[in-house]
């Protein structure tokens, strides 16, 4: 289990692109990772899984896709717009 805490913590936007290849690579070889990370970019472009705390409360647990539509995400983390996001591998 490789468990990484905010990653993508500094990192401009083609760092994390590339943080995230990197990534998807390890999970595509069988690697099990925790993810914790506030890029939701990222997040949703390669997670298979993800669970959603807003103040130590899970408020969404599922599939990139259906994560990012919950109206408690996209109050919390993503805001207006994100949802019409295309693909998920679109932001890696």
């Amino acid at each position: 289990m490789l468990c990484l805490d905010e990653p993508a913590a500094g990192l401009d936007n083609t760092e994390s692109t590339e943080l995230g290849v990197c990534l998807r690579r390890l999970a595509d070889d069988g690697q099990s990772m925790l993810l914790i990370e506030h890029d939701m970019g990222l997040v949703l472009g390669i997670c298979d899984r993800v669970v959603v705390l807003e103040f130590g409360r899970v408020i969404a647990d599922g599939p990139p896709e259906v994560v990012r539509q919950d109206p408690r995400v996209i109050a919390a983390y993503l805001g207006d717009g994100v949802t019409a996001a295309a693909d998920p591998a679109e932001t890696v």
